[in-house]
Formats: structure tokens, sequence, C-alpha cells
């Protein structure tokens, strides 16, 4: 579906809904039979129920980022969240230049959608006061003005990308894929750590080319980690990465998703660093540094 519904309009095809919340659940994790089923919540939080990767493909699709989504249109805002959720990225919004300015200069995002045209402060130059505090995450410029002089002013304030209204979400989902991919440093959709592989268009893990299961939140983490391989990444970071800003976190639940990807993949994959995080990297590499 368009974002501005035409009469030449294209349909897509309909995307999965993956976020399934409820309210006032304490939990930690819950198994049940084969598939696991993942509750976390704080004592008045919400829960969250995970998907379960089936012959290696997560059947919801949840992945692994956190995008900000800055448009006043409330219709739009409300499709481009939707969207965003059916291809499982934690999305928070904001409907003003202001309230946006303030969510991408305090909370970690991976990819920022931006409207030029906001009330109170205008697109261009909430994006200018990121880029001159230091803040680099990819934005991708969304808008309805169609002059090359205001393509160039978004360029210009350190914009990453434009995408003209109208446009379709398969273009808007693409273009965000490939803005986490060139900051992540990847050329491609798929990731490979020693006997690891992650196609993250298919969202589908093998060890030695044997298909693994996983749960949503178990792949999110694996994911995340993977775009940051050979880094070490701290539980507090991993947590804001996998809930979006009105979900209770706690950090100790990382603990129980860590362990469970080191039974189901090479135990040495992830090494914890103590007091610092964790690391995903090729256990062998190591090895042949020093032979």
């Amino acid at each position: 579906m368009a974002a501005t519904a035409g009469p030449t309009a294209r349909r897509p095809p309909p995307m999965i809904a993956v976020d399934i919340r409820a309210v006032a659940m304490t939990a930690v994790a819950v198994m049940i039979g084969a598939d696991m089923t993942v509750a976390i919540t704080g004592a008045a939080g919400r829960m969250r129920q995970a998907g379960v990767v089936t012959g290696a493909v997560v059947t919801r699709a949840i992945r692994h980022m956190r995008i900000l989504v800055v448009e006043d249109d409330a219709d739009l805002q409300r499709l481009l969240k939707k969207a965003l959720n059916d291809a499982g990225y934690v999305v928070d919004t904001a409907a003003d230049g202001e309230e946006g300015h303030f969510l991408g200069d305090t909370e970690p995002y991976d990819v920022v959608i931006l409207d030029l045209g906001l009330p109170k402060i205008d697109g261009v130059r909430v994006l200018e006061r990121w880029r001159k505090d230091g803040r680099t995450m990819p934005v991708l410029i969304l808008t309805a003005r169609d002059r090359w002089s205001d393509k160039v002013a978004g360029f210009d304030a350190g914009a990453d990308d434009y995408l003209a209204k109208p446009f379709y979400t398969e273009e808007l989902l693409a273009r965000v894929r490939a803005l986490m991919r060139r900051a992540a440093g990847l050329a491609t959709a798929e990731i490979d750590v020693g006997p690891l592989r992650i196609d993250t268009r298919a969202s589908r893990v093998t060890i030695n080319g044997n298909p693994v299961k996983l749960t949503s939140l178990e792949y999110r983490l694996l994911s995340y980690l993977a775009h940051h391989r050979g880094k070490v990444v701290s539980r507090t970071e991993l947590v804001e990465h996998l809930y979006d800003q009105d979900f209770d976190r706690d950090s100790n639940t990382i603990e129980v998703f860590v362990g469970r990807l080191r039974k189901k993949l090479d135990a040495n994959l992830i090494q914890t660093v103590r007091g610092l995080g964790y690391c995903l990297d090729d256990p062998g590499s190591a090895d042949k540094a020093e032979a």
C-alpha cells in the first residue's frame, strides 16, 4: 500500500502483525513444549509475546533494530509505525520537531525517519541540531517537498537518504534495510561469523549450513550482536534496542537469552566480557591470528 493512496497505487503483499501486548503480567520466561514463548515484564508492565523461528525462519519476522518516526500527519505516522512494526522493528514516534529532537537526542536509534515540514521545529533544523551535537544515526528524509533545493538542504543538513511522498512501503523498508547495512559496514544482507550465518532479509539462521530454531527475541538479540560483531555490547544497550520506550526494561533477562543462544549455537561465539557486556565473534579468528 502506498503511503498516499491514488488511483494507480499497487497493493503490496499483506504483512503479518508481530507485536502482541498485554498489561500487568509478571513473568520472565515461559516454555511450552518444543515451542518457546517468552514473556518479559515488570510488576506493572506489559507482556510482549515472542514468535518462534520455524525451519530457521522467524515466523513473525522480528528483527533487531529501533527506529524513530517523526511525522506530524497522524494517518501517515500510524501507517509507518504499523508497516515497521510488521517488519519487526521497534518503533517510537513523535508528531512535532521539538519532541522528535528530544527523542533523537536522548534515545539510541538505529534509523530515524524524519519529515521536513514539522510544527514547532522544522525537520532540517532538527537534523542540523542532531549532527551538531554529534548524533550520527542514519536519517531518512520523508517529505512531500519535491523541489531539488529542498533535497539539497536535507542532504547538506546531514540526511543519509531521501524519499518523496507518495511512496510504497516496500521501497521504504528496503531503504531502511540499506541504511542499517551501511551503518554496520555490511555490503550484503548476509552476515557470516565463523560457522554462523544470518540472512537478514529472510530472518534465517544456520550453523555450518544447518537451520537453527530461535524465538523472536533470541533472533533479535543475535542479530544485533552480529551487526556489531567483534565489539563489546553492554546489557543496557541490548535492552534499549530490544524494547520500545514504553516497555519495562530489565537487563537481567538478557542473560537468559544469551544462555539459550549458547546452547543452540557454537557456545564460543558469544563471549562475556565481565563488567562490560557481550561480544559476538568468530572463535577461530583468534586462533588463526596467534598461528
